[in-house]
């Protein structure tokens, strides 16, 4: 018999609480292993994909390590191939990753024990004393190991299709003067991750080298997948340079390709969003007189033309008269415009060929005899890009995506504003209080921060039909993803508490409805405030300016959000929900974002991350609850994305940089404790709580106990102090992971639970048996939001402040929950539906137009992330509750709610 979570917790609770406690957290006794069914986040199987890698969760005790597993489409297996990423504290299989390669696309696929089928034509790898090999079929990789080329060259069949991939730039000591300085990649370290039969990656590790300067580290990964004839490139890369003198002006990937054959058998290719751009290097369309409409077909196919004894001698006798066309550019600038571009060689004039507004991103150049397309995702969104084809009237055409085209002024790093007069801590406070910005100088620093990119090179043995490049252009534009169903990631009972969508009553489909119209809204935002560009994309501002009908770009802290108060860690919870495909890709471009841009990965505050500010490093708060790893967990085991796993490895020892930057040296009348030698003073949520989920995920993933006891040391000391949870702080000694009770008060803050402690302890306190520490975050949930005189009748004075009583309604929910009290479920009920300091619940949905834009009464992103979470988690451990009381409209009248007091 297969239990749900609802009958489960429904037959173990008494009385009439029954009717007040829910469904949906906690557990009964594992289940029998029950297959894993897996969708594609959009619905219906793709027209194409690339191959893909997806994750699926198991329960506990389930499914122990030398257990098989298998692909299976309507019962018959598919060829897959799998892995562990990550193991339960008793040994057992906790996340899998399963790869399938890029001709099986099934509607409906099921992970189920058996034995994984090969494919036909594995890939293989080989390795050489200076390069691996990687084959599909008649398709060759060569990589090097060693050098400037990434990739040697990639063959069909023996011929050569393509020549050096390699890593280009160039760099101006002046952002507006001077000559470029070109540069280019240098491989320092080649490893093997994957050998096939499905799936094979390579990791290459190097640096930019311009002459003796070697700098701006690079991680680049190649992913082949049976099946495909292109490699997937993930592209990493560091700036750690000196923002004052070096101004990127051009940053990209070029192959080379071999061209051969007469000129008008030569082929350009470039999507766009309207028809392809197809045209011939030596035209025979469009001509005065006429070849001959077999040419003219094979030529706009991309097949070779006929004999050329065929050809009406009009034209063959002169087709050296025919200009022939060796450059061409696309351009895109901004989001809204792109512009192509070509000439006939350098030295002469550039001719305008077409326009439009969101090129895909994709660019072929090749023959009968073979070539190469190059795509890059995110291409318009991430401007300025550019796709350029050199020499293809020559005997080598050079095919270059450009993540920064050398079209556009150079990147600019600089910080935005000057000192100001605020030199001393003083002064910064004082810029604090009016813009919200914790300004200090030199802290303003972008040399640290890092960018992936996401990028496809394909080695054909022909120029592709028109169709099938549009078609990869579209694919690679928004690549189709596979996802284990959310049923079945409920089940396995992972990332804390969460539950199915439920509309079974009208409070709760006014919920639901909701958490569906709030993404929308911001998925929608992202387009309508163009929130794109190279640094920005991925992210969303912070706080709604409604006299300017605009976000507050240019103020303070309140712009770019940088993940304060968990955006990431709501929109991801949602996607383990519902699946929804919207949601997905919004939260994994904020995942590329957050966990790149908004965190340093060299220097000296490498492991951290920056508060909100206008630009991603501007703020001078560099703190561990930015760089949070509980905001990448959930995308890296739905997707088993290696990048992110290296960002979440990084994490493990970024405490280490605490010992350098003192994250509460400016907070004003603060009285600094004298800490014990080896120690530093560490917050329980905004700093502990990350770190916590940096050490659960690499445990999980190695095994390695000593991050396991790292974290046991910080739960026994939490919880041996006497205020518990509730003192908010405590010395940390580095070297032993443990608190020194320095018989502290109570220290309550708004910030300390809402940077991912509450999911990560939800997880923690079900993996660890620590009674104490149980006890004391069980006190922390009911007594934050707890009614003044309640909370004075058991601490007396003083109060204090509180903030954020609708957020950290998920919290009293918890505790009502884990103790079965009913009266703590009205209580947590009624502050979530009182939208004090929050986004507020509304029976209906909110957005309006104002001033020709669309607005939702009283945004922020703090307010929309907190709701959120506090929506899904009330739902999962408090639903009956929230049934009893009606939902009545923030802006109704005679309504009062008490605001954010903005307290950061």
């Amino acid at each position: 018999m297969h239990l749900n979570r609802r009958d489960t917790i429904r037959a173990g609770l008494f009385g009439g609480a029954a009717m007040w406690l829910p469904a949906g957290a906690d557990a009964a006794a594992v289940s029998a292993f029950a297959p894993a069914p897996v969708r594609w986040i959009d619905g219906a199987a793709p027209a194409m994909h690339a191959g893909q890698t997806f994750g699926v969760a198991w329960p506990r005790g389930v499914l122990k390590r030398n257990t098989r597993l298998a692909v299976q489409a309507a019962g018959i297996a598919v060829p897959a191939q799998s892995w562990i990423s990550a193991t339960w504290p008793d040994g057992s299989v906790k996340w899998t990753a399963h790869a399938i390669p890029a001709d099986v696309s099934a509607a409906d696929l099921t992970v189920t024990r058996g034995r994984e089928t090969a494919p036909k034509q594995p890939v293989r790898v080989s390795e050489t004393a200076d390069a691996i090999v990687i084959q599909t079929g008649d398709l060759r990789w060569d990589i090097a190991k060693s050098g400037d080329a990434l990739i040697r060259s990639a063959s069909q069949g023996g011929r050569p299709v393509l020549g050096p991939v390699s890593l280009v730039g160039a760099v101006r000591s002046d952002p507006m003067h001077g000559d470029p300085v070109p540069f280019g990649g240098s491989i320092d370290r080649v490893t093997i991750e994957q050998r096939g039969p499905v799936r094979a990656v390579v990791k290459i590790e190097g640096h930019h080298a311009a002459g003796t300067r070697r700098w701006m580290p690079f991680t680049v990964r190649l992913y082949a997948y049976a099946g495909s004839a292109g490699l997937r490139i993930v592209h990493s890369v560091i700036f750690d340079g000196d923002v004052s003198k070096d101004f990127l002006s051009a940053l990209g990937v070029q192959a080379a390709v071999p061209m051969t054959g007469a000129l008008h058998d030569r082929h350009v290719r470039i999507a766009t969003d309207r028809q392809t751009f197809a045209e011939g290097v030596r035209p025979l369309t469009g001509l005065r007189r006429d070849p001959g409409k077999a040419f003219r077909d094979a030529q706009i196919a991309g097949r070779a033309v006929p004999p050329l004894g065929e050809m009406a001698p009009a034209v063959r006798d002169t087709l050296e008269r025919i200009p022939a066309w060796g450059d061409f550019r696309l351009e895109q600038p901004n989001a809204n415009g792109f512009a192509i571009t070509k000439r006939t060689g350098p030295g002469q004039g550039w001719v305008d060929s077409t326009e439009g507004s969101r090129a895909p991103g994709l660019a072929y150049v090749g023959g009968p005899s073979g070539g190469a397309a190059i795509g890059v995702r995110y291409f318009w969104q991430r401007h300025p890009t550019a796709l350029h084809i050199d020499g293809a009237a020559g005997d080598t055409a050079r095919l270059t995506a450009w993540l920064w085209s050398p079209d556009a002024p150079a990147m600019d790093l600089r910080p935005y504003h000057g000192v100001m007069g605020m030199g001393g801590y003083d002064a910064q406070n004082e810029g604090l209080s009016v813009t919200y910005e914790d300004y200090e100088p030199g802290w303003d620093d972008a040399s640290g921060v890092a960018r992936t990119s996401e990028l496809m090179v394909w080695a054909f043995p022909a120029t592709p039909p028109t169709g099938t490049l549009a078609a990869l252009a579209t694919m690679q534009a928004q690549p189709p993803q596979l996802m284990a169903a959310p049923a079945h990631l409920h089940a396995a009972r992972v990332f804390g508490d969460w539950s199915l969508p439920d509309r079974t009553t009208p409070n709760r489909t006014a919920i639901e409805d909701q958490l569906v119209d709030l993404i929308d809204f911001y998925a929608g935002e992202v387009d309508r405030r163009s929130w794109y560009g190279f640094w920005n994309h991925g992210d969303v501002m912070h706080t709604y300016d409604a006299d300017r009908h605009q976000w507050r770009y240019d103020i303070g802290g309140f712009a770019w959000a940088n993940s304060e108060l968990s955006p990431d860690l709501w929109l991801w919870t949602q996607v383990l929900r519902t699946g929804d495909a919207q949601a997905f890709r919004l939260a994994e471009a904020m995942t590329r974002h957050t966990g790149e841009v908004d965190v340093y990965h060299t220097g000296r505050f490498r492991g951290l991350g920056t508060r909100h500010g206008v630009q991603h490093w501007s703020d001078s708060s560099k703190q561990p609850r930015v760089s949070n790893a509980s905001y990448r967990r959930i995308f890296y085991y739905l997707t088993a994305d290696e990048r992110v796993g290296d960002l979440l490895r990084d994490l493990v020892t970024s405490d280490q940089a605490l010992t350098r930057v003192e994250i509460g040296r400016k907070v004003p009348g603060a009285k600094r404790p004298v800490l014990p030698a080896g120690t530093i003073e560490m917050t329980f949520g905004t700093t502990w709580s990350p770190l916590a989920a940096a050490w659960l995920t690499e445990w999980e993933r190695t095994g390695d106990t000593r991050w396991r006891d790292r974290i046991l040391a910080g739960l026994d000391t939490i919880g041996r102090l006497p205020h518990g949870w509730l003192t908010g702080s405590a010395p940390f000694d580095m070297a032993s992971g443990r608190f020194i009770d320095q018989n502290r008060k109570i220290g309550l803050s708004h910030l300390n639970a809402v940077f991912g402690a509450v999911e990560v302890n939800s997880e923690l306190i079900r993996l660890l048996d620590v009674p104490r520490y149980r006890a004391a975050w069980l006190d922390y949930c009911r007594w934050y939001n707890a009614p003044q005189a309640d909370y004075l009748a058991k601490f007396g004075a003083p109060f204090g402040p509180r903030n954020l009583r609708e957020g950290h309604s998920r919290l009293t929910a918890y505790a009502a929950f884990e103790d079965k009290d009913p009266a703590l479920a009205m209580r947590a009920a009624g502050e979530f539906l009182s939208g004090d300091a929050g986004l507020g619940t509304w029976p209906a949905d909110p957005r309006r137009e104002v001033a020709g834009v669309l607005e939702w009464p009283g945004v922020s992103t703090n307010a929309a992330s907190q709701w959120g979470l506090a929506a899904i988690q009330t739902l999962a451990l408090v639903p009956e509750a929230l049934d009893r009381i009606p939902i009545v409209a923030p802006d109704a009248p005679g309504r009062k709610r008490a605001k954010d007091n903005g307290r950061d």
